[in-house]
């Protein structure tokens, strides 16, 4: 049992510590999305500018969700409550105390990086469907809260941040958010910015980690790793990720809403990486992305358009169990991150 604990650990330890870098491939891969991303920016009308844009700041939203689920194995329900504190966090001193888009998009991550903090702290005491049914139930609470307190949040009608305000300073001149062309390199700009943290992360020791302890978490105890302080990080981090999304469609889109912390933005981050795949970097873009235009194309033709997205998800999970990017790099090519 011994020598049998000790391969385990060799293994398990070479894998963490093997690999630290993207490979020249792999980087090669996300510089030319990116690089592909931005050339849209100039060939795309209007319209799918903007979809694309949305698109770009919810993506961040999903790699965020990934972090947890794909990589941790922890299936939260309450993601919304990050996205939201995030949200709310940079739009409600915009809009009552006039506050500059950079402290404000500062105090968005902020609030969704604390938020994480305390419900990781008492989430991760439980696990598996408990976590699900518990996070959930902070989501409630938070969705709950953004209707009591109406004065300020004014519940489903929500704030519509003033356009005069939603300006980014720079040392060559105030951004104007409410371009198309500059909402879409700002939002293109996070999500490269995010997109690289979650690669690196994910390829160094500490990302290896986390893998380690999804895929056998009393193994990861047993050889001495701290997996409560691991799991509550990756809360954390998964937690501030999507409330750097939600401060950045505030300012972004300028409206603040309590839809956004419903259950049904605890759900669909979980969708966009299950079709794109979890656990790939690519696959939360890849995912809503897809999603984004099925549900568009079809709600343009039928009023039925959810029976149209039900059957595309059926033939998604039956020729990509494991989501587009995730079976793409498990029958093709390999070396996908």
């Amino acid at each position: 049992m011994r020598r049998g604990g000790e391969a385990w650990q060799e293994r398990i330890g070479m894998k963490i510590q093997t690999n630290l870098a993207p490979s020249a491939k792999s980087l090669a891969l996300h510089a030319g999305v990116v690089l592909l991303l931005l050339a849209l920016n100039f060939l795309l009308p209007e319209y799918h500018r903007g979809i694309f844009a949305r698109v770009l700041v919810l993506s961040v939203f999903a790699m965020g969700y990934n972090l947890a689920f794909g990589y941790t194995g922890l299936l939260s329900l309450g993601h919304a409550m990050f996205f939201a504190a995030g949200l709310y966090g940079a739009g409600l001193p915009i809009y009552h105390l006039g506050w500059n888009v950079w402290p404000a998009f500062g105090a968005g991550i902020l609030a969704g990086g604390a938020l994480a903090l305390v419900v990781g702290f008492l989430a991760l005491r439980t696990t598996g469907v408990a976590f699900m049914i518990v996070t959930l139930m902070f989501a409630q609470v938070f969705y709950l809260t953004t209707l009591y307190f109406t004065t300020y949040t004014r519940g489903e009608e929500g704030l519509v941040l003033p356009q005069a305000v939603r300006r980014l300073s720079l040392p060559d001149g105030p951004l104007d958010l409410s371009d198309p062309s500059t909402r879409y390199l700002v939002a293109l700009s996070l999500f490269t910015v995010v997109l690289a943290a979650i690669l690196f992360l994910v390829r160094a020791p500490y990302g290896r980690s986390l893998v380690a302890i999804r895929e056998n978490e009393e193994r990861m105890r047993m050889l001495g790793y701290d997996v409560f302080a691991n799991k509550l990080a990756a809360v954390v981090l998964s937690g501030t990720f999507c409330a750097a999304a939600g401060a950045a469609y505030g300012v972004l889109f300028g409206y603040v809403g309590s839809g956004f912390a419903s259950i049904q933005y605890s759900i669909l981050p979980l969708l966009w990486v299950l079709v794109g795949g979890a656990a790939t970097t690519l696959g939360p873009l890849i995912g809503t992305l897809f999603m984004f235009y099925v549900i568009d194309t079809a709600s343009s033709y039928t009023t039925a358009h959810l029976l149209v997205v039900g059957l595309v998800l059926i033939g998604v999970i039956l020729f990509f169990p494991k989501g587009i990017a995730g079976t793409v790099r498990e029958r093709w090519l390999r070396w996908l991150p």
